[in-house]
């Protein structure tokens, strides 16, 4: 999916970059963490997209110190060695067991 900021005169291209910034900030490291399966969003995506709102060249310096520090949350993530998950690696707990039935039947 392709964003784009919409350019508008004024304080109403500041209030979107700063939902932008805020957006990214609450969802990054979430989506890179991800899940078992990866992260949901990789790290080039969000790196596209700081730097699409740095081309604009409108950011305050409020702004661009909140890209700059998320750029550098973007590196020292990547410089992490990120966990390898092995799908075949058996449970270490026990499965769950049912109560028997004359079991459960005494406590009701």
């Amino acid at each position: 999916m392709e964003r784009t900021l919409i350019t508008m005169p004024g304080s109403s291209q500041a209030t979107l970059a700063d939902q932008d910034i805020a957006h990214i900030r609450r969802v990054m490291r979430p989506s890179l963490h991800g899940d078992l399966g990866g992260p949901i969003l990789p790290a080039t995506y969000w790196r596209k997209r700081l730097c699409q709102l740095l081309d604009t060249g409108n950011l305050s310096h409020a702004q661009l110190r909140s890209v700059d520090s998320l750029l550098l949350q973007l590196d020292q993530f990547e410089a992490e060695p990120q966990p390898v998950w092995d799908p075949l690696v058996p449970a270490t707990t026990v499965p769950f067991q049912p109560l028997s039935p004359t079991t459960a039947g005494r406590h009701i």
